[in-house]
């Protein structure tokens, strides 16, 4: 398994150039605290190591980058081995009052590991693997900084799976999937990524370490694990995780349907889900979409959908998907599902696309079936109204018996200094659209920088009740500081 790696950023930033783009002051580390840190651990402070890790895959992020900009730089970069070095570069961190950024895959894309108030940054690359994997019962302790492609290869070898399929999978990690509630393009069959956890180990700010969970089900007052996934690294630092596995798929079936109107799209994965049909991947993507990204031809929405386990479940399975679509959607065999199965982790045009000044960016919103009509043509009605905008489209992206994700993309160009503005009107438009007809705030990609500031807003008193647990496990908001909308005793983030 790879122990320590970073993705290549699409842009790169001169280290020896760079500005610094949120007007915040970056907590001084104490004098000694340096030293103190490199007798734990491997820690690194040359500039260009501190402004790469310093960044993530956040759009506006890459955009600043082309301006040889980067949000902010932290101070140090610390690479621990295990739990116990996590634990001394906290307790250490805590007593000084120096915030601590984790980070790993650094795929992020909502600026989720900027350190907004300098500090350390906690590389947790370097703690990866398989602890142990227990066949009989499903289930597998991982470390965080385990690489999902890695993971995934090695539960394979060994006759199983976790079924978590994100479209970062190659640069994302475990304790990323973790920490941003993260989703795979699986999830209609095995769920979430909180679906899957049975347990955590986690070191809180003051260098505590306590684990959660550990049984298939309990009843032994709230379930821990949900407080800390999700949260972004904001209440503790997850060191292991005891996932549930599959026993890897012996078979697989796939079909894809021209639908006329996306919103008949919905409403026919609305109608598969109903019988109790499970199908791994239930998805559609408007024409222009599917257009752009598959090459589909023709005006109509590209309905794809994927079954893989025991082909008895299967058969049924995607026997009832031909069923809901017969007489409302044209059969098209395999070969878009293919197609997609093929290209649905490209993203080699993104660097391009901002180097020639396009601003985009890709904004995911669950809701229930009831309300999704209306959602998807409020949200693109709001972005065609911003200025400059060129495409806006949707995809439902994620399908469960209660609702589904619509994941919605918007591409720009606007004048050089109108690129910020820009992007920040699409993402007010698009949010509050969702926000308004029933939607959520996000799906999957969780809240980082980007989405902070529509937390309360989105949360309402309750958003209070998860700053006091914020106050309570860390009172110097050493963990994390200016995501989730937390205040923060260094300041306001500067931005937007």
């Amino acid at each position: 398994m790879r122990a320590v790696g970073h993705p290549e950023q699409p842009i790169e930033v001169d280290a020896d150039h760079v500005v610094v783009r949120l007007a915040t002051t970056p907590v001084a580390l104490p004098s000694g605290l340096l030293e103190r840190l490199r007798s734990v651990c491997a820690v690194v402070d040359d500039l260009e190591t501190r402004v790469a890790s310093s960044r993530d895959w956040w759009f506006l992020g890459m955009t600043w980058a082309v301006e040889g900009k980067v949000a902010q730089i932290t101070s140090a970069v610390a690479w621990p081995k295990d739990a116990t070095e996590v634990a001394a570069i906290l307790r250490l961190c805590n007593d000084a009052g120096v915030p601590v950024t984790p980070a790993s895959g650094r795929s992020g894309g909502e600026g989720g590991l900027v350190p907004v108030f300098g500090g350390v940054t906690l590389d947790m690359t370097g703690i990866a693997g398989i602890v142990d994997l227990d066949g009989e019962s499903l289930t597998v302790e991982v470390l965080p900084g385990t690489f999902g492609l890695d993971f995934e290869h090695e539960l394979r070898s060994r006759g199983y799976t976790l079924g978590h399929w994100p479209q970062s999978i190659e640069m994302s990690t475990v304790g990323g999937w973790l920490s941003c509630r993260g989703a795979g393009q699986y999830a209609a069959k095995y769920g979430k990524i909180e679906d899957m956890v049975i347990g955590l180990s986690v070191v809180l700010a003051d260098g505590t370490s306590i684990r959660t969970g550990g049984g298939p089900r309990a009843s032994a007052g709230p379930d821990l694990n949900q407080l800390f996934v999700g949260a972004e690294g904001t209440l503790g630092v997850i060191t292991s995780a005891r996932l549930r596995l599959h026993p890897a798929p012996a078979h697989q079936r796939a079909a894809a349907f021209g639908v006329p109107d996306f919103v008949d799209a919905i409403d026919i994965c609305r109608g598969i889900l109903r019988t109790g049909a499970r199908p791994a991947v239930l998805r559609c993507h408007e024409p222009s979409e599917a257009q752009r990204l598959f090459g589909h031809e023709g005006d109509t929405s590209l309905l794809i959908a994927l079954d893989e386990g025991d082909q008895r479940l299967v058969d049924v399975t995607m026997d009832i998907v031909e069923a809901e679509c017969a007489g409302r959607a044209e059969p098209l065999g395999e070969g878009p599902a293919t197609n997609w199965l093929e290209q649905r982790n490209d993203v080699s045009w993104v660097g391009p696309f901002l180097s020639k000044g396009f601003v985009m960016d890709t904004v995911e919103m669950a809701g229930p079936w009831s309300v999704l009509p209306a959602m998807y043509r409020d949200v693109i009605v709001a972005l065609h109204q911003v200025p400059h905008m060129r495409a806006a489209s949707c995809r439902i992206s994620h399908a469960y018996l209660d609702g589904a994700c619509l994941y919605f993309s918007f591409t720009t160009r606007p004048p050089e200094d109108e690129r910020e503005a820009t992007f920040i009107a699409a993402w007010d438009a698009a949010t509050r659209a969702g926000l308004a007809a029933g939607g959520n705030l996000a799906h999957h990609h969780g809240v980082g920088i980007n989405r902070s500031r529509y937390m309360r807003e989105a949360l309402g008193p309750a958003h209070g009740v998860l700053q006091k647990i914020k106050d309570a496990l860390d009172p110097k908001d050493v963990c994390n500081p200016g995501k989730l909308g937390f205040a923060a005793p260094y300041g306001t983030t500067g931005w937007p």
